[in-house]
């Protein structure tokens, strides 16, 4: 029961302050699934996170379910998603009130542009401790190059190359990176 209540609150917190939608909530539950409350190693939060990316729909909804079902089953589903969801869903609701009342205002244009770094530093946050797990098995902070995995940061460089170049869809590099990684572990012993 203390599980799922601090896992409720964890996911409100994520709920209240991921401004900017799905990737910008990834580093708010790193922070609280990992850092705050220990529940989870960064690893086992890398890899829910890689599988919530791959599923249909957004991903701080999938990472919630995900990590839901993972420390507590259906219960740990149901209030984990509860918790992204409500907070999101009641700020909307009173957001779009004012909004429509009040869009014409300089000022609300203002606040908008304001908030759009921010976003951006919390999804480029995100997506540099991701890189960091894959290319060094660690966290940002403590990176060491003794650790890098030279397999997987050529796959990310021809992958990236591939995007930019050839402009090819993320979908087809993903799951081409997903089968030449498999074929180059499971077949060549790397």
């Amino acid at each position: 029961m203390i599980l799922l209540l601090k896992l409720f609150f964890a996911f409100i917190q994520v709920g209240l302050f991921s401004v900017g939608g799905g990737y910008a909530a990834i580093p708010l539950i790193q922070e609280q699934i990992v850092n705050v409350y220990g529940l989870m190693t960064l690893e086992e939060f890398s890899d829910l996170i890689t599988v919530a990316e791959m599923t249909p729909g957004p991903i701080s909804i999938n990472s919630s379910t995900f990590v839901g079902m993972r420390l507590a089953g259906i219960g740990g589903v149901l209030l984990c998603t509860l918790g992204c969801i409500i907070p999101s869903f009641c700020i909307c609701l009173i957001l779009a009130h004012f909004y429509y009342k009040y869009r014409t205002v300089g000022g609300v244009q203002t606040v908008l542009s304001a908030l759009r770094p921010a976003v951006v530093a919390l999804i480029a946050s995100a997506g540099a401790s991701i890189l960091m797990l894959g290319l060094f098995q660690s966290d940002i902070f403590s990176v060491s190059f003794e650790n890098l995995r030279y397999v997987e940061l050529i796959i990310f460089a021809v992958a990236l190359f591939i995007l930019r170049r050839f402009k090819v869809n993320a979908v087809t590099v993903i799951l081409g990176s997903g089968v030449i990684g498999t074929i180059i572990y499971s077949f060549i012993g790397i």
